[in-house]
C-alpha cells in the first residue's frame, strides 16, 4: 500500500483520521474523495492487501499445532485466544502487551494493524429501522436518536452500493431491505426449516444472511471462492475491507497520508477558538511524541479505544475529558448477547449434500415486540442466526470403533444438524462504562483502560425466551435431539461494543449530535461504534459505514461554510 509515511511533528492537514478499520477506511476515502488532504493514523503495523495475508492460503497441516493454539499464545493472550486461531491470530493483539482492567470479565477482541477489524469482521450488513431508532423515547429508556430512518436510509443504500452485499429482499419493516447483489441459497434443511416456521408462525421467516461476501465480482474484487477463510484476510477481495477497498480508494486520490505505528494519546484542544486542532501521537515502536494538525479531526478508533482518547485529552475547558460536559462519556457500553439458542438433529435429506463453504448462515429477523403490549417480561427483541450442515468426522471421532468400520463410519456424513441462537439487544444502562486508571499505564505511558459491565435482567430474561422459542422451531419442524443452551459468555464475546459517546438531541444528557459532531467542538467527530445511541439487535458495523458517509459530507460542506 503505497503512501505510507514516517511524518514528523507540526505536519499540517486538511483532516486526520484516527483508526484504519470499518468506519476508519470509509472517512478516509470519504474525505479524500472530497478533496481533503487527510492524515490516516493507525496504532498498529501497514498490513497490505494480498501481500500481507500470510496464512490465506495454508492447510491445517501448515500449522505446527494444526488450527489449535498452543499453551505459551493461551498464556499470553488469554482473551485474544479465546476467538482466534493460528490462522488468524496475527490479526490480533497479544493481552499481555496490551492490558487492560476487567471489572467483571469482559472479552475485548482488538486488531492494532492497518484495516484493523474489517479483515476479521462478520461481514453480516443489516439496517436499522424506525423500530429501534425510535425505541429508547418509546420505552423512556436512556436519550433519544437524534435521527430517524429517513436521515440514513439514502446512506445504507450508498454504502450498501459501493460495498457489495449479497442478500434477500423480504419486505420486513423491522428489517428494511437494501440494495443487494445475488444471495446465496439455502441449504435442504435450512428450507425445510424455513417451510416449517413460516406454516407454523405467521410472525416469522427465515432467510438467507445479508452479507458483504461478493457473490459476483463487484468493484473490481471478488467473486468471494466459497472457502470461509475470511478472517485470514481474502486474495481475491471476496469481502469488503478497508484494505481491499476504502484505503486503496482513498490513496487513489493522492490525498492520502497513512501513518502506522501511530497511537494517538490525546486531541489537542485550541482553547481560544474551541476547536480541536490536531492530535498528539506515541510512535508505537520508537517512544516518540510527535504532534499533528488539522482542521477537522474524525475519531475511529472503535468504540472502547476512541472514548478513552477523549477521556485523555483533557484541559482547562474539559477536565474531565474532551466533549465531558454531560457527564455522559465512558457510560453507556453496550454489546450484544449471542449465549442462548438450541440445536437439534433431522433424520431426513439423507440423499442431499452440499459442496463448498458458504461465507455465511442463515437469519430469523426479529419477531418478538414489534407491536406494543405483547405481553412478554422484557423489552426490545434478537434475530436469530444459524446454519445447517450435515454431520462430519470431528463430530464423530470421539465415538467407539476400530479398523476398516470405524473408517467407514468417520468418512459416512451423519445426520443433518441445526445450531441457531439469538443476537439479542442490550440496553444502554449508565453503569456499564469504562474509565481510566490514571495510576496503572501502558508501556506507552497511557492509562490503562477499565471496563465495568454486565448483561442485566432484561438481557436475562430475552436469553431464557431465545433458547425456548429456538427450541420450539426446532420441535415443530421435526427436529429431535434437541439441545437449548445458554453458554452464559461474558460482555465483548459477540465483538459489538458499542455505545460510551452517544449521539443525542441535549448536549446536557449527550455526547455527539445527530451529525456525530462533538456538541462542544465543532469539528470533531466520531463515527465508530462510540456513537451509538442504543444497541438494537442487528449486526452494526453497515450502520457505522452509513453514519460515517454522511458525517463527511456533513462535514466538508460545514468546512466549505466556515462554520467549522
Amino acid at each position: 500500500m503505497a503512501g505510507t509515511a514516517s511524518i514528523s511533528s507540526n505536519s499540517v492537514f486538511d483532516a486526520i483520521v484516527v483508526g484504519s478499520g470499518i468506519s476508519g477506511g470509509w472517512a478516509a476515502m470519504e474525505l479524500c474523495k472530497k478533496g481533503l488532504k487527510t492524515l490516516l493514523l493507525d496504532r498498529g503495523r501497514n498490513v497490505e492487501h494480498i501481500t500481507d495475508y500470510t496464512t490465506a492460503n495454508l492447510n491445517p497441516w501448515d500449522f505446527e499445532y494444526r488450527l489449535n493454539n498452543s499453551p505459551e499464545y493461551k498464556a499470553n493472550s488469554p482473551v485474544q485466544s479465546t476467538g482466534t486461531t493460528p490462522g488468524n491470530a496475527h490479526f490480533f493483539v497479544n493481552d499481555k502487551e496490551h492490558p487492560y482492567i476487567q471489572q467483571k470479565p469482559f472479552m475485548w477482541y482488538r486488531g492494532y494493524q492497518v484495516g484493523g477489524r474489517s479483515l476479521t469482521w462478520g461481514r453480516q450488513c443489516y439496517r436499522l429501522s424506525d423500530l429501534d431508532f425510535e425505541a429508547n423515547l418509546k420505552d423512556g429508556i436512556a436519550v433519544d436518536w437524534p435521527i430517524r430512518y429517513k436521515d440514513i436510509a439514502p446512506w445504507y443504500s450508498y454504502v450498501e452500493q459501493y460495498i457489495g452485499v449479497s442478500g434477500k429482499k423480504e419486505n420486513l419493516h423491522q428489517l428494511p431491505d437494501g440494495e443487494y447483489l445475488p444471495p446465496w441459497d439455502l441449504n435442504c434443511i435450512e428450507q425445510h426449516l424455513d417451510n416449517s416456521i413460516r406454516k407454523n408462525n405467521a410472525d416469522r421467516l427465515l432467510t438467507i444472511a445479508r452479507v458483504a461476501n461478493l457473490s459476483k465480482g463487484w468493484d473490481s474484487r471478488g467473486p468471494c471462492m466459497n472457502r470461509n477463510l475470511c478472517s485470514r484476510g481474502c486474495p481475491f477481495g471476496g469481502y469488503f475491507s478497508s484494505n481491499s477497498s476504502t484505503i486503496p480508494a482513498a490513496m487513489h486520490t493522492g490525498n492520502l497520508t497513512l501513518r502506522p505505528f501511530s497511537t494517538v494519546a490525546e486531541v489537542l484542544y485550541d482553547e481560544s477558538k474551541q476547536r480541536a486542532k490536531g492530535v498528539r501521537v506515541i510512535d508505537t515502536q520508537t517512544h516518540e511524541s510527535f504532534e499533528f494538525f488539522a482542521k477537522v479531526v474524525f475519531l475511529n478508533a472503535s468504540t472502547i479505544a476512541t472514548t478513552s482518547i477523549l477521556l485523555n485529552s483533557k484541559s482547562n475547558r474539559f477536565p474531565t475529558g474532551m466533549g465531558n460536559d454531560s457527564g455522559e462519556l465512558g457510560h453507556n457500553l453496550m454489546d450484544h448477547h449471542s449465549s442462548a439458542g438450541a440445536s437439534g438433529k433431522y433424520q431426513g435429506f439423507k440423499d442431499s449434500y452440499y459442496k463448498g463453504r458458504r461465507p455465511c448462515g442463515f437469519l430469523i429477523p426479529r419477531y418478538r415486540n414489534l407491536q406494543a403490549n405483547e405481553g412478554l417480561d422484557y423489552i426490545r427483541g434478537f434475530n436469530t442466526q444459524g446454519h445447517g450442515e450435515r454431520s462430519e468426522w470431528p463430530d464423530t471421532m470421539n465415538g467407539e470403533g476400530f479398523g476398516v468400520d470405524f473408517k467407514k463410519q468417520l468418512t459416512t456424513p451423519g445426520p443433518w444438524t441445526v445450531w441457531m441462537a439469538g443476537w439479542g439487544e442490550c440496553l444502554p444502562y449508565h453503569e456499564n462504562k469504562i474509565t481510566l486508571d490514571n495510576s496503572l499505564k501502558d508501556k506507552w505511558g497511557i492509562p490503562l483502560i477499565n471496563i465495568d459491565f454486565s448483561f442485566k435482567e432484561n438481557e436475562n430474561k430475552m436469553m431464557d425466551d431465545i433458547s425456548k422459542s429456538s427450541g420450539e422451531m426446532l420441535d415443530a419442524a421435526g427436529f429431535t435431539d434437541i439441545n437449548t443452551f445458554n453458554y452464559h459468555k461474558p460482555g465483548g464475546s459477540t465483538v459489538h461494543e458499542m455505545g460510551t459517546a452517544r449521539m443525542g438531541r441535549d448536549p446536557k444528557t449527550s455526547v455527539l449530535n445527530g451529525n456525530n459532531q462533538l456538541h462542544t467542538v465543532k469539528n470533531l467527530f466520531i463515527t465508530d461504534g462510540s456513537c451509538m445511541t442504543s444497541s438494537a439487535s442487528q449486526n452494526p458495523s453497515l450502520t457505522y459505514m452509513a453514519l460515517t458517509a454522511r458525517a463527511c459530507n456533513f462535514a466538508v460542506n460545514e468546512l466549505k461554510k466556515g462554520n467549522i
